[in-house]
């Protein structure tokens, strides 16, 4: 099964047609986005507040936590 939907791999090519035109911006500081990474970050980032299928952030994910038994 396909890890990225059709409308996030639309959102990811517009984001790297953008980047390499020069007019892809980041954040409030509006930098222009010059790495690949984070021009992929963003259009995955776009895409996923538009509901496409795109997989959770490694860090947002929950972790589990062991219990620490209570010794006396």
């Amino acid at each position: 099964m396909a890890k990225y939907g059709k409308k996030a791999q639309q959102s990811v090519k517009r984001a790297m047609h953008k980047m390499k035109k020069g007019k892809l911006h980041s954040g409030k500081g509006h930098a222009t986005v010059k790495s690949r990474k984070q021009a992929i970050a963003i259009a995955l980032s776009e895409a996923r507040k538009k509901g496409a299928k795109v997989p959770q952030k490694a860090g947002s994910r929950k972790r589990t936590t062991r219990r620490k038994s209570s010794r006396k």
